[in-house]
């Protein structure tokens, strides 16, 4: 087998006497979906608890592509495929911590479907409709129900924020998947972004390569490649997903200028294992897709039993980094609960610092010395007009607020009330500048003090018009 060839997606038994043309149309696939205790039982033998959850109430929506649901193996009850898109009982059941929007999504929504978290980029969510539906979801509150898509009105206001809101430069496009939209509204929307002067970046995030990948056709990436620069995330959580079709749908998309990234869940029972973890990637560069994220399963409804520890998400990235190429480790991420956002996570290799000193170790356990320059800060200083701190948007800072001197603390909320205990203003207490650091927040004056009088020193000029003699 040649390096960018991989297994034919193989056919159901069901779906023998179906002819090529059906069975390669996307629109048929989106058709013929399985969603029914009949239609699954079909291609595999259902489990009680899968019967228990098929029939229960307000379920998370099922959907499966003819395509997708024949990668399963019929025959393996903890098939990794089946465990992420048939149900069971255990899906029913609520857990600590679970939450409805566990992300807070809604919470960072100026208007309807758009998400602005980040300081110079957003999610806009075009659709709650997908080809398949992950039984994971983070957003099953409004994913798969009709009854939540957005309409034009929404879309609109969505398009007026973007428009006046100028430090935004990226946009990601999900929902829902962008890509089952009906072609001339995606091309309308992203047509629509790209009209707006300050957005560089649009992204979309998709899984439809892999639950339908006869739908990455030549005329969509044709489209797709006017309105350059366009990237693209897909979604694949095992090796089993990966196909001839999927190979070939990746490859027209690379073809048409698309950089791909690969956005996976850290699953118990389907890839909590470094050696499952390193065939995917692995597969997924052999493909040209880069891995980009491995996340934590988030607090959502319906995903207790997806869920692994942190330190197993760790020991993956331990058994992945120095033990493969660069380019093929993803971040490992936790999505904050509460949307603090993604933070990464990842074996600590920093092992002691000293100035002047950083002691190191690879992921063989060899331990280093890295000698720091001493005269770093005297002669790698910026230029006055690089170091003003300068937020289009003050309040999201964080800590590399600190570190440009914006700023000397970050203090949970009520805090000055708390440690005030209550008490009155009285004479110690007067003078607030006691408790304010000099100079931070006023970077300016602190340079002006610097130039007038270290630079001059290390020019070799005399400061303050003085011989130097």
């Amino acid at each position: 087998m040649k390096a960018n060839e991989f297994r034919p997606a193989p056919r159901a038994k069901c779906y023998a006497d179906v002819p090529d043309e059906k069975w390669y149309d996307w629109r048929w696939q989106m058709s013929n979906r399985l969603n029914t205790v009949a239609e699954l039982a079909n291609v595999l033998d259902l489990s009680e608890s899968e019967r228990k959850a098929l029939e229960a109430r307000n379920l998370f929506r099922v959907d499966i592509t003819p395509y997708f649901a024949s990668l399963i193996d019929p025959n393996d009850p903890h098939d990794p495929i089946r465990r992420q898109v048939i149900p069971t009982d255990r899906e029913l059941v609520p857990f600590t911590s679970m939450m409805e929007d566990s992300l807070a999504e809604d919470r960072h929504s100026p208007v309807p479907g758009l998400v602005h978290r980040y300081p110079d980029r957003v999610l806009m969510l075009v659709t709650t409709q997908c080809a398949s539906y992950c039984r994971y979801c983070t957003r099953s509150r409004i994913v798969g129900d009709p009854s939540q898509t957005f309409s034009r009105k929404e879309f609109e206001a969505q398009i007026e924020y973007l428009q006046r809101t100028p430090q935004v430069r990226d946009v990601l496009l999900s929902g829902g998947d962008p890509l089952v939209l009906a072609p001339k509204l995606l091309e309308e929307i992203i047509r629509r972004l790209r009209e707006i002067e300050h957005i560089e970046i649009i992204r979309i995030g998709s899984r439809v390569p892999v639950f339908l990948p006869m739908r990455i056709t030549a005329e969509l990436c044709e489209m797709l490649q006017q309105y350059h620069p366009i990237w693209m995330n897909i979604h694949v959580n095992h090796p089993n997903e990966i196909t001839q079709e999927l190979a070939e749908a990746c490859d027209r998309l690379t073809r048409a200028g698309i950089p791909l990234g690969n956005q996976s869940v850290l699953l118990a029972g389907v890839n909590d294992s470094v050696h499952i973890q390193r065939k995917l990637v692995h597969d997924l560069v052999r493909m040209r897709v880069r891995p980009y994220y491995l996340y934590q399963c988030d607090l959502v409804e319906g995903a207790g039993h997806f869920r692994t520890t942190v330190a197993k998400g760790i020991e993956i990235i331990e058994g992945l980094r120095g033990h493969t190429s660069g380019y093929a480790v993803p971040q490992y991420i936790v999505d904050a609960p509460g949307g603090g956002g993604k933070i990464p996570v990842m074996p600590n290799y920093v092992i002691s610092q000293a100035p002047g000193k950083v002691v190191l170790r690879n992921y063989e356990g060899f331990i280093t010395t890295y000698t720091e320059p001493e005269d770093y800060n005297l002669h790698a200083i910026a230029p006055l007009e690089d170091r003003v701190f300068k937020r289009p948007e003050p309040g999201q800072e964080g800590v590399l607020g600190l570190l440009h001197g914006h700023d000397m603390f970050i203090k949970p909320t009520h805090f000055d009330e708390v440690h005030a205990r209550g008490g009155g203003v009285h004479r110690l207490k007067a003078d607030e500048k006691k408790w304010h650091p000099l100079g931070i927040g006023h970077v300016p004056n602190l340079l002006e003090g610097w130039t007038a009088a270290v630079k001059p020193q290390l020019e070799g000029s005399p400061a303050n018009g003085e011989s130097q003699e």
